[in-house]
């Protein structure tokens, strides 16, 4: 994790809809650096995903997955906090 910044969450739960992005709010993603380090660890560990990461707004979108779970899982192994509500 960067030390740019402290982490921070917010809780509840959404199911992504078939084909489309999925979208998290990553408070603790504060620079290019953080960006870089949250895709490398979700496209190495959820494989056929592309990922895009902006630290500007704090979102995280991935294509080529629904699995929520494994998503949210590489995102907190690289030393992140996806927030729980999925962000339309």
């Amino acid at each position: 994790m960067c030390s740019c910044q402290q982490h921070s969450t917010t809780t509840s739960a959404v199911t992504p809809a078939p084909g489309r992005a999925i979208s998290f709010r990553v408070e603790d993603m504060a620079c290019g650096h953080c960006g870089g380090a949250i895709k490398q660890a979700v496209e190495s560990k959820v494989p056929g995903t592309c990922v895009s990461a902006d630290p500007g707004s704090k979102l995280v979108s991935v294509q080529g997955s629904t699995d929520v779970a494994a998503i949210r899982s590489a995102i907190t192994s690289a030393g992140y906090t996806p927030g729980e509500e999925l962000v339309a």
